[in-house]
């Protein structure tokens, strides 16, 4: 092995890992840093990889694929893993994947290098996607394969050597962020009764300590968000306006027990406001435009997709083919929504589109109902078939005494009973 590729953040674990791979292998270190927004580039981050011993420094601006391919599928989907991540950090890694395999072959590198620990998702993100593009690449994980450091350890090592990291261990945080979310994980939150410092949070203010609540009219076509009040924009404006906006009132802070692929449950912390209010949004434009059968299945898909986002199969044959599922079934979803921010809260106050499925004529109680009312007697009583048949043969419910029924544990005896009776004339 002559030649490494390295995922560099420019945080802790990767600085450290560029002069560890010099010194473990004797191998020339090449160092890809991707723009995903969201702060994700540290400035000086070329300067900071070559100080710790890279030959070359790569820097490669991915922000609007980011949002296109990936952030954008999963909002089409729907996908939240366990109904609460948005997925910011899993998002990331397929693309990141790709682009390490096609660097590591532009250079002829023997390996890539990522740092990922054993305990995290993120080490099977990135083993099983490069070897999905590429099976020959040796994958190597410093943190999980040799390093054995502690995290105080890890800042002495780099201190040591004049490296300059983010992390001291007054807050030994350990972060993630894109233009799509913001996660926080170790310290105090590894004990999941202690309320998180508010030092956990660097993107949203205090619910308390939000403004006045506002509106925001959110406009999609075909299930991607193309429009804020109106003024149209491109997939990265787009979430930064949202992000802006939703951070300033409060929006997007997310307190998770989430099952980790490893077989642990983690405690994380996530901020991504922009991902809160586009999904609320999303979801309640589905449920204008789509029918109930389209809604059912596609929760079902929503959450396979979370699924396999989560546990690094993007690359996958199934993944791809419900990607594809996904983008037909969203070809109607197309309207606004009308988002209110108030307090840390994301709500939906109103949502219209021209393809709604929505009808005021059937659905009002007022004057202009046009709803068969009697016809609803001959749909119960087919409705209600299967039921009846069943409760006849099969007693479900009641116990028969000859020609009447009576409960077997019958619940109106056990509650407090008023009985009010009319005077009688006579």
């Amino acid at each position: 092995m002559n030649k490494v590729v390295l995922a560099y953040s420019g945080g802790l674990d990767t600085s450290v890992a560029v002069a560890w791979l010099r010194d473990q292998y004797g191998v020339e270190v090449v160092t890809l840093t991707v723009d995903l927004g969201g702060g994700s580039l540290r400035e000086g981050i070329e300067r900071r990889a070559m100080s710790a011993g890279a030959s070359r420094a790569y820097v490669v601006d991915a922000r609007e694929t980011f949002v296109s391919q990936y952030v954008w599928r999963a909002l089409q989907a729907g996908a939240l893993y366990e109904g609460a991540y948005p997925l910011a950090t899993a998002l990331a890694r397929p693309l990141l994947a790709q682009l390490l395999v096609e660097l590591a072959q532009k250079e002829g590198a023997d390996a890539v290098a990522h740092g990922c620990t054993g305990k995290g998702n993120d080490q099977v993100r990135f083993d099983v996607a490069v070897h999905a593009l590429d099976p020959g690449l040796q994958v190597i994980a410093p943190m999980r394969v040799g390093m054995g450091l502690t995290r105080e350890q890890t800042v002495d090592f780099a201190n040591e050597r004049g490296i300059e990291i983010p992390v001291t261990r007054e807050a030994p945080w350990s972060i993630d962020v894109n233009l799509w979310g913001r996660s926080c994980e170790t310290g105090p939150l590894e004990d999941p009764w202690a309320t998180p410092p508010e030092d956990a949070y660097a993107w949203t203010v205090k619910a308390a300590d939000a403004p006045d609540p506002v509106e925001v009219v959110i406009g999609f076509e075909g299930g991607i968000p193309v429009s804020a009040d109106g003024e149209y924009l491109p997939g990265v404006a787009m979430v930064e306006r949202l992000h802006e906006l939703g951070a300033a009132h409060g929006v997007g802070r997310i307190d998770h027990v989430e099952d980790r692929l490893v077989g642990i449950k983690s405690r994380e912390i996530y901020e991504a406001p922009a991902a809160v209010i586009l999904h609320a949004a999303h979801h309640a434009l589905e449920g204008l435009v789509l029918s109930r059968e389209q809604l059912r299945f596609n929760r079902v898909v929503g959450d396979e997709i979370a699924r396999l986002i989560y546990d690094g199969l993007w690359f996958s044959a199934l993944s791809r083919d419900l990607r594809t599922y996904t983008m037909s079934a969203q070809r109607v979803v197309s309207g606004e929504v009308r988002m209110r921010l108030d307090h840390g809260r994301a709500y939906v106050v109103g949502r219209r589109s021209p393809l709604s499925l929505y009808d005021k004529d059937l659905a009002t109680y007022d004057e202009g109902d046009a709803f068969d009312h009697a016809a609803a007697v001959g749909f119960i009583e087919i409705f209600g078939l299967p039921l009846r048949v069943e409760a006849a043969r099969h007693g479900a419910v009641g116990r028969h005494h000859g020609a009447a029924w009576t409960w077997t544990n019958p619940l109106l005896d056990t509650l407090p009973v008023t009985v009010a009776e009319a005077a009688v004339a006579g």
